[in-house]
């Protein structure tokens, strides 16, 4: 603490203007915060759920789930989020209760079919 308080009288005794003084002050309270936002993110831990009965209800529909979409039509093959198949769901309420209960794992609609695959989440 005594360090620090002796670099702010050396900075206000020096010719530092009060514009110098508050970029450098910016400055530091921007290095420290990314220190705590690195060491935040190098503490989480990521969860992996491959079975639709084990995941969290919050999650199924949700950007962090993985679904697998074959397209009927030219036979393609691509993965969606878990927003992309609630809305491809629709008004199939009875089905989005069933997955939600993790009773089913896919769906199919008129284009496509729709498989479960994973959700990833940060702990």
């Amino acid at each position: 603490m005594k360090n620090k308080d002796e670099n702010i009288e050396e900075m206000l005794l020096g010719k530092a203007s009060l514009d110098d003084l508050i970029r450098m002050k910016i400055e530091s309270e921007f290095q420290e915060e990314m220190k705590k936002a690195k060491e935040k993110k190098l503490n989480r831990e990521k969860k992996f759920y491959t079975k639709i009965s084990e995941v969290p209800k919050e999650y199924i529909f949700s950007k962090y789930a993985v679904y697998k979409f074959y397209n009927r039509h030219n036979k393609q093959e691509t993965y969606i989020n878990g927003i992309q198949a609630d809305a491809l769901l629709g008004l199939q309420n009875n089905i989005r209760t069933k997955i939600l209960n993790g009773e089913m794992s896919t769906f199919s609609t008129d284009d496509a079919y729709v498989k479960f695959e994973k959700v990833c989440v940060n702990s």
